[in-house]
């Protein structure tokens, strides 16, 4: 096993060690609790870099037609993108056996690589962490030791949905999420938060294993019509799936099958997909469960989470069904995205919390990221991919700057504060450059994720496109109006107990620096993301190209085949 190999395994398995030790510590050895955990995710954060480094130096090659994840452990000289290393084998199929360190298929597999399309979203992962540790230095100061465990834990699973490419392996990663952050949400949260945490948790819950439904019935068929080889490799399945409805294709019946067995199986992921990211209308979980939740907490769900639904339809949705994307989900989709957008940005501007104003803030933003997606185009896709990184970083610094606030006053009502930039001067300088930052200012991060989902869009739906324009003429407006009420005018802070309130320290510039560097670094020079990505992001457009161009020839060809004896 190579370097790299190693160190992917000791990305995952260093905050699962990590959270073990610090519940194990228990409350009375705070402060090194505290340290262990900055430690791990410092550590987890090099990784990343590093492996981050490697799949940017050499991308994947082009014209594929399905995902070649690198660093796989497990992998032989032979088959690099493949593992060997079998959780489950089943003992079905017809896999050649001669060879012991062949490629097993009939097998539920630890199969966990890097690509185009995760590796960026892992090392916003890690990233991350590091800051929810270091903002929860003072603000976390009861339970300590179990707190840290349940973030180290949540790091672990996040990171494990990302580096999936076993289909089950992905399920129970996605499932893992869940339970640290039920438990950050109610012990740590709010005055409801543990109706918050039900909510998320029943919300959420309940869509994943509707999308679970539909995975399996993936398996199935192509296990019962792809010669019986029982697979649970994600670029295994969707080879032979795009295999046999290509096959079908000349087959009126077979056709019809696929036809209808892709839309079942799109609405058994979009369930779980659009609530996690979340969608509207199934959104009502999210403003609560930001409100509600520790800073740590909101930074990583914002973050982080959301994510996994906008992931989940780029890994997993859009490969695994392609007509029903392009018939069901464009349509569809790009409606829900609308309205989320332009709806959720309203409800940010109707806000008096300045929290939850950032909480809808987030469906709004997400909202661009499956617009783009659902441009079923490569730049359209690429825009999704860069928009999810841009909005984890910049909704996540949000959140800190929201926590920082709250530390100091324990208020989130805007109306209670004014004119702050006399005063936290540092503190209103991050604020206006992260809130520039997430309404697209050109030379932001924002900007780039932004431009490219509607060049993607305009060449499809020019509709969605125009009507998408309004999310960020909004976005600027309820931004810039909390800046003027906060942070502008005559100063006016809440009543506070305790010493004088003082300006950024140095451990939330450690939080925060770190972003605010990468905001303007995607936002000047964000070519070596975007080249990076680019083979995979292909690998998903050229699936969808082939099926548009097919579903187009059909309807002409129909359309002939009935102007024909009208003409005669």
């Amino acid at each position: 096993m190579g370097f790299c190999e190693s160190l992917l395994i000791l990305l995952l398995a260093l905050p699962a060690v990590g959270a073990i030790v610090v519940a194990c510590l228990g409350q009375g050895r705070a402060l090194l609790v505290r340290q262990i955990s900055l430690g791990v995710t410092m550590g987890g954060a090099l990784i990343a870099l590093i492996l981050a480094i490697g799949v940017a130096e050499h991308p994947s090659p082009a014209a594929q037609t399905t995902f070649h994840p690198r660093f796989v452990p497990g992998a032989t000289a032979a088959s690099p993108d493949k593992t060997t290393w079998n959780l489950i084998d089943f003992n079905l199929g017809r896999a050649v056996k001669t060879d012991k360190h062949a490629p097993k298929l009939g097998a539920i597999q630890f199969y966990v690589g890097l690509d185009g399309l995760n590796v960026w979203l892992i090392a916003l992962t890690a990233l991350l962490m590091v800051s929810s540790v270091l903002i929860s230095w003072k603000a976390i100061t009861e339970r300590v030791h179990e707190f840290h465990a349940w973030l180290l834990l949540l790091g672990c699973a996040m990171i494990g949905v990302f580096l999936a490419f076993d289909i089950i392996l992905f399920y129970v990663f996605f499932e893992l999420t869940l339970i640290p952050l039920f438990f950050l949400i109610g012990i740590w949260g709010g005055p409801e938060r543990r109706y918050a945490a039900r909510k998320f948790f029943i919300y959420t819950l309940a869509g994943s294993v509707i999308t679970f439904l539909g995975l399996l019935a993936i398996v199935v068929v192509c296990y019962q019509r792809g010669g019986h080889v029982l697979t649970f490799s994600i670029p295994e399945l969707i080879t032979t799936f795009n295999l046999l409805i290509e096959q079908a294709d000349g087959i009126p019946r077979e056709r019809d099958f696929y036809q209808s067995f892709q839309f079942w199986v799109f609405l058994a992921m979009m369930a779980g997909f659009a609530i996690k990211v979340p969608l509207f209308p199934v959104h009502t979980w999210l403003p609560l469960a930001h409100v509600e939740a520790p800073t740590a907490g909101s930074v990583l769900l914002a973050g982080v989470l959301l994510k996994m639904g906008t992931y989940g339809f780029l890994r997993l949705c859009l490969p695994l069904a392609p007509d029903a994307s392009i018939s069901l989900g464009a349509p569809i989709i790009g409606t829900l995205s609308v309205i989320g957008i332009i709806y959720g940005a309203l409800c940010a501007k109707a806000q008096d919390d300045i929290k939850k104003l950032v909480a809808y803030s987030s469906v709004s933003h997400l909202g661009f990221c499956t617009l783009g997606m659902f441009a079923l185009n490569s730049t359209g896709l690429t825009g999704s991919l860069m928009q999810m990184i841009n909005h984890g970083l910049s909704t996540g610094a949000l959140f800190l700057l929201v926590g920082m606030i709250y530390e100091r006053y324990h208020t989130r009502k805007i109306a209670d504060y004014g004119g702050l930039g006399a005063k936290l001067k540092s503190i209103t300088f991050c604020m206006v450059f992260i809130s520039l930052s997430s309404v697209g200012l050109p030379g932001l991060n924002g900007f780039v994720g932004e431009a490219l989902v509607f060049f993607g869009m305009f060449e499809t739906r020019k509709l969605f496109a125009i009507l998408g324009t309004a999310g960020i003429i909004l976005g600027a407006w309820y931004l810039i109006t909390m800046l003027k009420q906060v942070f502008f005018g005559a100063l006016k802070e809440p009543h506070h107990d305790g010493p004088a309130v003082e300006d950024i320290s140095v451990r939330e510039i450690a939080a925060l620096a770190p972003i605010m560097a990468l905001c303007l670094l995607l936002g000047v020079y964000p070519q070596p993301v975007l080249n990076s990505v680019k083979s995979d992001v292909d690998v998903v457009a050229n699936i969808l190209d082939r099926r548009q161009n097919l579903a187009t020839a059909q309807a002409e060809a129909l359309r002939l085949s009935r102007q024909a004896p009208r003409e005669k």
